[in-house]
């Protein structure tokens, strides 16, 4: 039995003031990828394409572990955008065979007279062909509790980005601001001739 699930989440980030830009940060896609998912669950396939291993989840008595290929690139203007490549079930093949997941998603900065805020939003989409125990539920309670399974993929996604990519974005502020310093300072530094 083929069945639909879908789920979209927003976000709005106000962005606290520093000393460079978000726009800069956000040149770095890999740098969001890893404010999303926890760094031993992400693979790094080339620049711009990732493959994240899902936690596992458990639709009705199934427990299955999505690894889907993400692209994730920037803009010039610092939107970044994300798009599912392709995704693997492991484990079970007669779902794997059945299954596919579109994710889409972008975040872009915008600035308004009281600084500047992130705007973003994720479409997660799931076609799959249950097999037949599924067939005897009816498909609005399918529906019901598949839909929410992926709408709490995006809350656990979204907590995670209103968390850490705020604190990353500070981290690598703080890290870009010394490497500056350094780099300002080095003219100032004594030259020693040791023979």
């Amino acid at each position: 039995m083929a069945t639909k699930f879908t789920a979209s989440q927003s976000v709005e980030i106000a962005v606290p003031q520093q000393p460079i830009p978000i726009q800069h940060y956000l040149r770095q896609p890999q740098r969001l990828v890893n404010a999303l998912v926890d760094s031993s669950r992400i693979q790094q396939l080339s620049e711009e394409v990732f493959r994240l291993k899902m936690r596992p989840l458990a639709f009705m008595s199934v427990s299955i572990q999505p690894t889907v290929d993400m692209r994730v690139w920037a803009e010039s203007n610092g939107i970044i955008y994300l798009r599912s490549l392709s995704c693997e079930i492991v484990g079970l093949e007669y779902i794997n065979q059945r299954f596919t997941l579109n994710l889409q998603g972008h975040l872009s900065p915008y600035q308004r007279s009281t600084g500047t805020r992130l705007q973003g939003k994720a479409d997660l989409e799931v076609q799959v062909d249950l097999p037949p125990p599924f067939s005897l539920t009816p498909k609005p309670i399918l529906e019901a509790t598949g839909n929410g399974l992926l709408k709490s993929v995006l809350v656990t996604v979204k907590q995670r980005l209103l968390h850490q990519l705020l604190a990353d974005y500070r981290n690598w502020v703080i890290l870009q601001t010394k490497q500056k310093a350094l780099g300002d300072n080095s003219a100032d530094l004594p030259i020693f001739n040791i023979e």
